[in-house]
């Protein structure tokens, strides 16, 4: 009796010794992402509200559109190589942009997060909730959502908790971007 009470304790606590579901947020794949517009904090479109999905929707490009809660080192590695990534396929049209999810903008202290973490073309900004767009459902413990869309639907959707951002979960979200370049 007293073992069969041991191995229940230990299963009951399983979640909460780390054994968590993997996190779900943000727009489905096969889905079309909604539009947002939100204060762009880096780039020619510094202080203006901007809807980048929009763009992409209208010229039907693909895109990959990250959501944080807190700007950090893996943040910042993440979002240089989807820069990079979206330097270099340009002539296909793909954009990269994040959007911080916070109460209240402040626009400085993000640029200097951008150029600490030594972003280029890619553009920042805030969208003034936490909770984020509501049409993206984005999960209250991801710390940062990415989902990348080609065609107006959703090809590929991740979520992380707060330091699950590592270099496995950089390396998986970088092996999705080539599913939305079109060949020419």
């Amino acid at each position: 009796m007293t073992r069969l009470l041991c191995l229940s304790f230990t299963f009951a606590l399983a979640p909460a010794l780390g054994a968590a579901e993997p996190c779900v947020s943000g727009t489905p794949v096969g889905k079309r992402p909604g539009p947002y517009s939100f204060l762009v904090a880096t780039g020619p479109q510094r202080g203006q509200q901007t809807c980048y999905i929009c763009e992409q929707h209208d010229a039907n490009k693909p895109a990959a559109v990250v959501f944080a809660r807190t700007t950090s080192d893996a943040l910042g590695k993440l979002m240089g190589k989807l820069d990079a990534a979206g330097i270099a396929h340009k002539d296909a049209g793909f954009k990269v942009w994040m959007t911080l999810l916070a109460e209240k903008a402040d626009l400085d202290a993000l640029a200097k997060w951008a150029q600490k973490s030594g972003l280029k073309s890619v553009p920042v900004g805030v969208f003034e909730d936490a909770d984020g767009p509501p049409s993206y459902k984005l999960h209250r413990d991801a710390d940062v959502t990415v989902v990348i869309f080609a065609k107006q639907k959703v090809v590929a959707n991740f979520a992380f908790r707060a330091g699950e951002l590592d270099d496995k979960a950089i390396d998986a979200v970088l092996k999705a971007v080539p599913q939305v370049i079109e060949k020419k």
